[in-house]
């Protein structure tokens, strides 16, 4: 699976170039069939667990501790990108901001972006996809450590574009975990983010 992800990755930034020399491609198609796939792939998701009743019903049971979860995982991930700024010798309430993207980096960018500049509006974008690309290429040795991890790795990623990947390495018992965790993970972001940089 990993094998043909890569390739995938591989052939769009081919595409992307072609596209920004010689201009082959319409974007905004592009971005139309990008977010259509999205679509198709969330609502197949959503197909499977509704023919799941087993699935229902654990997320009922868990109830309001499926949500421990995710709120860990925006703590830790909070408090990493601001030890990261120390590290670094770049501003904490910046790095904190940028990891409250929780891996969304559409989202991330532009709105870090707005607060504190263009250079770290582009540090939101590129960390947040380092975030998902990451959790992709590590899933099937992570997933060997501890089922939880690449859900953490993945952060509000795991609701999408690393859902199927979750449920292939970690198990379809997990499949609610890691879909729940990233929609949480999802709402939270834009006030994460716009909270934290507000205190820059």
């Amino acid at each position: 699976m990993i094998k043909y992800i890569l390739i995938a990755l591989a052939t769009g930034a081919l595409a992307g170039y072609a596209n920004s020399n010689l201009g082959v491609f319409d974007n905004s198609a592009a971005g139309f069939l990008f977010d259509a796939s999205l679509v198709f792939l969330v609502f197949m998701m959503g197909l499977s667990f509704g023919k799941d009743r087993d699935a229902l019903e654990k997320m009922k049971k868990k109830g309001p501790r499926i949500l421990a979860l995710p709120l860990a995982i925006a703590f830790g991930s909070i408090l990493g990108g601001a030890i990261s700024g120390l590290i670094l010798g770049i501003r904490m309430v910046e790095t904190a901001t940028v990891s409250a993207g929780f891996g969304w980096y559409t989202l991330a960018g532009p709105l870090t972006g707005q607060m504190f500049g263009a250079e770290m509006g582009a540090l939101g974008f590129i960390a947040n996809l380092l975030r998902e690309l990451i959790t992709i290429v590590t899933m099937a040795a992570t997933a060997k450590i501890d089922r939880y991890m690449p859900i953490a790795f993945g952060g509000a990623t795991t609701m999408d574009t690393t859902l199927p990947l979750m449920v292939h390495y970690c198990g379809n018992e997990m499949a609610v975990t890691a879909f729940a965790s990233g929609f949480a993970l999802s709402i939270m972001a834009p006030f994460t983010i716009t909270a934290i940089g507000s205190l820059g």
